[in-house]
């Protein structure tokens, strides 16, 4: 029996990418030392920055405010920029990605659809404070059970104790769940190490990493009939092999 049904949030639910594009692609047209770097290669810089520095806010050993000052600091170095633009810099894209905050297309009706089901929790690799004011922010909350946060449990996915933690707050085994998430890593490797069985959620059609014909792809969450059937459907199988 199905007994929880849990999310990541960022790029699964929470459209990151959509606010971190609109936020950086102001910041790109508004400092003429970036004019000669292809936004695309600039984008991809930031990102890469991005993740190195967010492993250390969820670490504990930066603030998260220093480590967005320091990822702007490192692309106006590489741009050849000895003066400190980054804090101004900062600024202007925090300012930009809330003003962008939204949830992924469908992600309201599918929460909708699958809470008749089971409980909702997410499970998301982030600060509480961060992840909590992207949720009441989309609209997300009533449809949301729990919110599994590493800063607040003091684990971080792919570790099967976060998951263990989430399946806890709803009172359901693991072969009682099914864990949607877009990173290939953190989502379907530390769902399977947890016991769960994963859906992958690949809108931008990425390639397996592994060959894997076991693990589910959903490419949208819309239509949500699709959705869910496919959701819903992963656990039936597993149930069915087991």
């Amino acid at each position: 029996m199905l007994r929880a049904i849990l999310f990541d949030l960022d790029d699964t639910l929470f459209d990151h990418s959509f606010g971190a594009r609109e936020a950086l692609a102001g910041v790109h047209r508004s400092h003429e030392c970036f004019a000669t770097i292809p936004f695309e290669d600039f984008a991809r810089a930031h990102a890469e920055h991005l993740e190195a520095l967010h492993q250390e806010v969820l670490a504990g050993r930066t603030h998260i405010d220093a480590a967005r000052i320091e990822r702007f600091r490192r692309l106006f170095r590489a741009a050849g920029v000895a003066g400190d633009e980054a804090a101004a810099a900062a600024a202007v894209y925090r300012e930009a990605y809330v003003r962008a905050r939204r949830a992924v297309q469908g992600a309201h009706a599918l929460l909708a659809a699958l809470g008749t089901h089971a409980p909702i929790v997410v499970v998301s690799n982030n600060l509480l404070a961060e992840q909590r004011e992207k949720v009441e922010h989309c609209g997300l909350s009533p449809h949301i059970d729990s919110l599994v946060v590493s800063e607040e449990v003091g684990v971080a996915k792919p570790d099967p104790q976060i998951f263990s933690i989430a399946l806890d707050r709803v009172g359901a085994r693991p072969d009682e769940a099914v864990m949607v998430g877009d990173s290939w890593a953190a989502d379907v490797v530390g769902a399977l190490a947890a016991g769960i069985v994963p859906v992958w959620f690949n809108p931008l059609g990425r390639p397996l990493p592994v060959t894997s014909p076991d693990v589910a792809e959903l490419r949208a969450l819309e239509p949500v009939e699709h959705a869910v059937e496919t959701i819903l459907g992963t656990h039936s199988n597993r149930a069915n092999r087991d």
